[in-house]
């Protein structure tokens, strides 16, 4: 099974990072998900198809990239459920 995660737009408000900081965080978010995914699979809502809406993500301070991206990912992922 190909499944394909289009994520539009992430904001960060209010945090400081640079350009390879950027790429970290988005790097964790994907590899995040795809373990999640692997180990977890593809809620049954979402086998034909379907959107997860977006919301705010309150991240812990003092979180680094890496640490962020992870995070995001595990949001996203809950979020999938109905």
């Amino acid at each position: 099974m190909n499944i394909n995660i289009d994520i539009e737009k992430l904001i960060l408000e209010g945090m400081p990072i640079s350009p390879s900081q950027a790429r970290l965080l988005q790097a964790e978010v994907e590899s995040e998900l795809a373990r999640l995914l692997a180990n977890e699979g593809l809620p049954d809502n979402l086998l034909s198809g379907g959107v997860v809406p977006g919301g705010a993500i309150q991240v812990k301070p003092g979180t680094n990239p890496a640490q962020m991206g992870q995070q995001i990912a595990q949001e996203i992922y809950r979020g999938m459920k109905p």
